[in-house]
């Protein structure tokens, strides 16, 4: 087992430096500081805290590691705008598995723009939180590629993890995921298909989010294979409900300055959250859903029932992310020698009112992979079921 004193002594520095550094405390020469995390590299040091001396004795705890996105000022500081809503069903899913076996759930959120892929002194209590909770812990669950892919893989060589609803094109981790890609696809094509909204408008999600990345992939996929149909524009939130009130504004603004002062046909949010806020800017500044424009999201959190109209999504099965997610680190502390894999669970397309869909439509269908397929077509999903 790798010490706190072999490190310092690979390094050349005493206890008490590394020490430092592993703590984000100053002073610390930026070269001692490079040569001391290169040494903790090389060895594949993880800090044990207090069990340490159990010599890797099994602790019957995992972590999770969640991001908070940045940037949100204090009225957004709700349940709604900060990934809490998803991290909260994923976390009732890890809490179902962890419970059959009495183990126990420690938690930290890292900021998006704590990015743990650069060595910084201004990163370093980051990392030191990062190494500080794998220390103590029997594996780690990490979500949504707040962490960046290299950084994972080499963590992941030290000790098992998983991670969740992260970039599926990861390869030196298990990943356990919902398949944004298809569920977007179908929402997308159901919008140009089956109700001939053609001119788009996207409200994103953060640049760092894979999920978003998927989504946004999906329906640039549907507007390439449907001539005619586009992208008018786009907005860059993060997932919160006033990223959508924002969009709506500049949308509103913009089409009243427009010589044809025309709505898109169809709006399509990264997230339910921002399509609530959309939704009630613009019914609240005159703009008819669905007739004049039709609005659609991703999750299928609870409240898009509840809007007016009623908001067609796609049901992503988070709780289900969070028992999958944990059985496979459950697999991967038994054998540590496993091969890493990528789960995709399957999502629902709602079809509710927002999208065209007649009042009191309330249809779920189950989407299988969507990928192109030589000679196929998918059926496209209607109003009806």
């Amino acid at each position: 087992m790798v010490t706190l004193y072999d490190v310092a002594r690979h390094a050349g520095v005493s206890i008490a430096t590394v020490s430092r550094v592993l703590h984000g405390q100053q002073p610390v020469r930026d070269s001692t500081r490079a040569r001391v995390r290169a040494a903790i590299e090389e060895l594949g040091y993880v800090p044990d805290g207090a069990a340490q001396s159990l010599a890797r004795s099994r602790k019957d705890v995992i972590g999770l590691v969640g991001v908070e996105h940045n940037g949100l000022k204090p009225p957004e500081y709700d349940i709604e705008s900060m990934s809490l809503l998803f991290y909260d069903e994923v976390m009732r899913g890890v809490e179902a598995r962890i419970r059959e076996r009495s183990w126990s759930l420690m938690i930290t959120f890292l900021r998006e723009d704590e990015n743990l892929g650069i060595t910084m002194p201004e990163d370093e209590p980051v990392q030191s939180r990062l190494l500080a909770l794998a220390g103590k812990v029997d594996g780690l669950l990490i979500g949504e590629g707040v962490v960046p892919a290299a950084t994972v893989a080499r963590l992941a060589r030290r000790m098992p993890v998983v991670v969740v609803a992260g970039d599926t094109s990861q390869r030196g981790a298990d990943v356990v995921s919902a398949d944004n890609w298809s569920g977007a696809h179908a929402l997308v094509e159901h919008l140009v298909t089956g109700h001939g909204r053609r001119r788009l408008y996207l409200v994103d999600g953060p640049a760092t989010a894979p999920d978003a990345k998927a989504r946004r992939l999906a329906m640039q996929a549907v507007i390439d294979a449907h001539p005619g149909s586009a992208l008018t524009g786009s907005f860059n939130g993060r997932f919160t409900v006033r990223n959508g009130q924002e969009a709506a504004e500049l949308l509103l603004a913009t089409t009243r300055e427009a010589p044809s002062g025309a709505l898109p046909d169809a709006i399509i949010c990264a997230n339910d959250q921002m399509a609530i806020g959309l939704l009630r800017t613009l019914t609240a500044g005159g703009a008819r859903v669905p007739a004049d424009v039709a609005v659609v999201g991703f999750d299928d959190i609870f409240p898009a029932s509840l809007t007016h109209p009623p908001l067609t999504t796609v049901h992503q099965p988070m709780r289900e992310i969070g028992e999958r997610a944990c059985e496979r680190l459950f697999e991967r502390i038994a054998d540590p020698a496993l091969r890493p894999k990528v789960e995709l669970l399957p999502t629902e397309l709602v079809l509710r009112e927002s999208c065209g869909c007649p009042p009191g439509t309330v249809t779920r269908q189950l989407i299988g992979p969507a990928r192109p397929i030589s000679g196929r077509r998918r059926n496209t999903p209607d109003c009806h079921g």
